[in-house]
C-alpha cells in the first residue's frame, strides 16, 4: 500500500455518505464535486480575516488608538481563538454533523468580517474578529476530517488541493486589501469588510451537506466501539502539536508583522502588502506539491529541514538588508511558511482510522495554536521596547530550532494507535 493510501472507513450508511463496503455504492459523483468545491471555497476563507489586517495594521492602530503592545495582542487573537474553539469542533461535528458545522463556520466568518470594522472601539473590533476566527477555528479542525472521510484513498492529493486554495486566499487578501481600500474610497473599514463577500459565497456548497449526519468519529453501525485513544500518551501526538504550534507562531508573526517590517524599511504600504502576498503565494504551488511528496516518503524529516533552512535565510536577510533584498526574503519565507500543509498531511498520515484523525487533528491543532499565542504578542512587545526589529527577528530565527526538532520527531513512520 502506498504511503498516501489510508484504510477505508465505514460510517453509518445514509444517502450521500461514503461507505467502504465494496458491495455498497459509494457517494455520487455530483456529491463529491460539491464536497470538493466546498473544501476549496472554505479554504479560501481560512486566512483573509488575518492577512487583510497586516497591510492595514498601521491604519487600524491609528484609527482605534492602539499601542504597539495592544496591536501585539491583536495579532495573538487568531491562535487564541483557534485553540479555544478548536477543541469544540469534534463534539460539534458529532452532534450536528461535519457539513453543518463547516457551513455555520463560513457564516460566522462572513458575519465577523462584516461587523468588525464598524462596531466601534478596540473591544468591539476584537469581539467581531473573534466571531470570524471561531468559524475559522472549527473549519481548520474539520478540514482534515472531511478529506479523510470523503477521499480516504487520496489524502495527499486532496490535502494539497485545499492547502493550495488556503494559500491562494491568504495571498489574495494580502495583495489586494490595500488596492481595494483605495478603490473603495480609502477607508480601512471598507477595505477590511469587503472580504465578507467571499465568505458568503463559501456558505453555499455546504448547504446540501447540512443534514448529512455520517461521521468518521464514530464506529460503523452494529460494530463494536474501538478502544478509546489516550492521545496525550502518544509522543507523536505531542511532537506534531509542537511542530504545528511553532509553525503557526511563525505564520502569525509573518502575517501580522512582516508588512510592518518592510514599511519601517522604507517600503510603501502597497508594496509591503504585495510582498506579504508573495510569501503567501509561494504556498499555492508548494502546498499542492509538498503533501503529495510527503505522503510518498516513509519519513518527512528531510522536508522539515529544507523548510527550516529557508526560514533561517529569510530572517537573516530581513535583518541585514530588509529593503535591498525584500523580494528574495519574501520568496524564502514563503517556502518556510509551507510547514503548514506539511503538518496537515502528517495529521492524516499519523493515524490509521478516521476516529484517530478526528482526535489527532483536534489535539494537534488546538494544542499547537495554544502554544503559538505568546509569539506574536512577544514580537510586538520587543518591537515597542527595543525600537527596532533586531530582537524580534532573533526570536523568530531561534524558534525555528525547536520547530525543526519537533518536525523531525512528528515525521517518523509511525501512527498514534501504536503509542496510545
Amino acid at each position: 500500500m502506498r504511503h498516501d493510501e489510508t484504510p477505508t472507513l465505514s460510517p453509518p450508511a445514509a444517502p450521500g455518505t461514503p461507505v467502504s463496503d465494496a458491495s455498497s455504492p459509494g457517494p455520487s459523483p455530483w456529491l463529491l464535486r460539491i464536497v470538493t468545491l466546498g473544501l476549496v471555497l472554505a479554504a479560501l476563507n481560512l486566512r483573509p480575516a488575518i492577512t487583510s489586517l497586516g497591510p492595514l495594521l498601521e491604519e487600524v492602530r491609528d484609527g482605534l488608538h492602539m499601542s504597539g503592545s495592544v496591536a501585539g495582542v491583536l495579532t495573538s487573537v487568531p491562535p487564541l481563538c483557534f485553540a479555544l474553539f478548536g477543541f469544540m469542533a469534534p463534539r460539534l461535528a458529532r452532534r450536528f454533523g461535519t457539513g453543518a458545522v463547516v457551513c455555520a463556520g463560513m457564516a460566522a466568518i462572513a458575519a465577523g468580517l462584516l461587523l468588525r470594522p464598524f462596531v466601534g472601539g478596540t473591544a468591539g473590533f476584537l469581539a467581531a474578529s473573534a466571531l470570524a476566527l471561531m468559524g475559522i477555528a472549527v473549519s481548520n479542525i474539520l478540514m482534515p476530517v472531511v478529506v479523510k472521510r470523503w477521499f480516504p484513498d487520496r489524502v495527499g492529493t486532496v490535502t494539497g488541493l485545499y492547502s493550495m486554495a488556503l494559500a491562494l486566499g491568504t495571498a489574495l487578501a494580502a495583495a489586494f486589501t490595500v488596492p481595494l481600500t483605495e478603490a473603495l474610497g480609502g477607508s480601512w473599514k471598507t477595505g477590511l469588510a469587503v472580504w465578507a463577500g467571499l465568505a458568503v459565497v463559501a456558505v453555499l456548497p455546504w448547504l446540501p451537506l447540512v443534514r448529512e449526519r455520517g461521521d468518521v468519529s464514530g464506529p460503523a453501525a452494529g460494530a463494536p466501539a474501538p478502544p478509546a485513544l489516550r492521545i496525550t500518551r502518544s509522543r507523536t501526538s505531542w511532537a506534531l502539536a509542537c511542530f504545528f504550534g511553532l509553525q503557526a507562531t511563525a505564520a502569525y508573526i509573518t502575517m501580522g508583522w512582516i508588512p510592518q517590517i518592510f514599511r519601517d524599511a522604507g517600503i510603501s504600504a502597497g508594496t509591503a502588502g504585495v510582498l506579504l502576498a508573495v510569501i503567501m503565494a509561494m504556498g499555492v504551488p508548494l502546498a499542492f506539491v509538498i503533501p503529495r511528496v510527503a505522503s510518498r516518503l516513509r519519513t518527512q524529516g528531510p522536508i522539515v529541514l529544507v523548510l527550516s533552512g529557508c526560514g533561517l535565510l529569510g530572517y537573516a536577510g530581513l535583518y541585514l538588508a530588509p529593503a535591498g533584498g525584500a523580494w528574495l526574503w519574501a520568496l524564502l519565507l514563503g517556502v518556510a511558511n509551507c510547514a503548514f500543509p506539511l503538518a496537515l498531511t502528517m495529521i492524516g498520515m499519523r493515524s490509521r482510522t478516521g476516529a484517530g484523525v478526528v482526535r489527532l487533528s483536534a489535539f494537534a491543532q488546538s494544542t499547537g495554536y495554544l502554544l503559538s499565542i505568546p509569539g506574536p504578542l512577544l514580537v510586538g512587545v520587543l518591537y515597542e521596547h527595543s525600537g527596532g526589529w533586531g530582537l524580534p527577528l532573533a526570536l523568530m530565527a531561534a524558534l525555528l530550532v525547536p520547530q525543526t526538532v519537533a518536525g523531525m520527531l512528528a515525521g517518523r513512520d509511525r501512527t498514534i494507535e501504536d503509542e496510545c
